[in-house]
């Protein structure tokens, strides 16, 4: 393993992250703060608890996994398009830097900008509705499952998209729809017998609610098998982004 040309190309990626802070830090904070004010005050005055877990102690894991998702994905997906858009990606490719040290670089600038973004919304969560995870070590845990998953993706798409709206196009048609009937805001279990059961196939829900588990210590569905799903499709997207910049796909003219 080159140490040095990892260290190298993460620090980059963290200089280029917060070099746009109006794109990296301000869009999550107001966002989640419209969201905690919107549903946290507003449904939440009618919702006063859910699973005996007040409404906003249930809320908040939601949002972080909501701009987790979105902030791992953006990061190495316009990252990677920017870098063959512009052809700086050469200066990677003559660089004494394996396949596994790129795609590791990535995965872990995305990482790093995760756990700034679920951080910076977990204080949010406690200034604002005194709230705070019960179990630190799952809560990191499925902030670095999701993290790896996402960023992988967003290798993936980053060496697929031919112009920056087809990068766009997971996050539009996929991630956005998914999270959002995923168990963000309201329980599962307030739906229809036959919704509940379909939902038990979006994998966002079972990112959200294994992440709920660190706040609320339960959730809808077991703890093992919401992290088994969850990491296994960290898994094979890594491998996928693996074989893909391996193979130099889209990268070497």
């Amino acid at each position: 393993m080159n140490w040095i040309g990892l260290q190298t190309l993460v620090k980059r990626e963290i200089v280029r992250s917060f070099s746009i802070i109006n794109q990296v830090v301000w869009p999550p904070v107001i966002t989640t703060l419209l969201y905690i004010f919107v549903f946290g005050v507003g449904l939440g005055s009618q919702i006063k608890t859910i699973d005996g877990v007040s409404y906003a102690t249930f809320l908040i894991p939601g949002l972080i996994m909501l701009q987790v998702i979105d902030q791992t994905y953006s990061e190495s997906s316009s990252s990677l398009f920017q870098g063959r858009f512009m052809n700086s990606i050469q200066e990677l490719l003559i660089a004494p830097l394996s396949a596994v040290e790129m795609v590791a670089g990535y995965i872990v600038s995305g990482l790093l900008r995760a756990l700034f973004i679920a951080l910076l919304i977990t204080i949010l969560g406690f200034v604002f509705v005194h709230t705070l995870p019960q179990n630190w070590g799952l809560y990191l845990l499925v902030v670095f499952l999701v993290a790896v998953l996402f960023s992988a993706l967003g290798i993936i798409f980053g060496l697929l998209a031919e112009k920056f709206d087809h990068i766009a196009t997971l996050t539009t048609f996929v991630i956005t729809p998914l999270v959002f009937v995923g168990g963000t805001f309201t329980s599962n279990a307030f739906l229809p017998p036959l919704l509940r059961r379909i939902a038990e196939f979006n994998p966002m829900f079972h990112m959200i609610d294994a992440f709920r588990y660190s706040y609320a210590g339960h959730g809808d569905a077991p703890l093992g098998l919401s992290l088994a799903i969850v990491g296994t499709l960290a898994a094979a997207a890594l491998a996928v982004a693996l074989r893909m910049t391996a193979s130099g796909y889209k990268l070497r003219v």
